[in-house]
């Protein structure tokens, strides 16, 4: 069985109304992590930096505003299913970038096909991997911190 989702998008980061420059992004989605889906920009000069958060937000962000906090997703239209804004923040720094809609949705088609939207449970080895996730997530924020 598959295990994975990978693919990758073109998206603009928008550095002012002005200015914005396209970079891909690899979207990744795994088994072992059946609730997350991961972005890793590519940013000119700058050392990849991988975001991690719940697949519904993407799922749900691509239709209607929605997401708090460090993350929140939103359609450019409501009307129409064209682009996507993505923000991204830490303390008081923002990063936003832009997206067409029709690359997320066959991304999350495709994790659909892997695991069910609210099957995600149903994984025997989530519970087993659960632990060794959370363990790299703090172990990441005790370096970077």
């Amino acid at each position: 069985m598959r295990e994975s989702v990978q693919a990758e998008v073109m998206m603009s980061f928008l550095v002012s109304e002005e200015l914005s420059f396209r970079i891909p992004v690899e979207l990744g989605y795994e088994t072992r992590d059946p609730y997350a889906v991961r972005l890793t920009f590519h940013l000119p000069g700058d050392a990849p930096v991988t975001w991690t958060f719940g697949r519904e937000l993407l799922i749900d962000g691509v239709g209607r505003a929605c997401g708090e906090g460090d993350v929140r997703i939103a359609p450019v239209d409501a009307e129409t299913l064209g682009e996507v804004l993505i923000r991204l923040q830490v303390g008081g720094d923002q990063a936003v970038f832009r997206s067409g809609a029709a690359p997320l949705v066959a991304f999350l088609d495709r994790t659909d096909k892997l695991v069910p939207l609210g099957q995600e449970a149903a994984l025997d080895d989530y519970d087993t991997h659960l632990d060794e996730v959370l363990y790299r997530i703090l172990a990441e924020e005790q370096s970077a911190g």
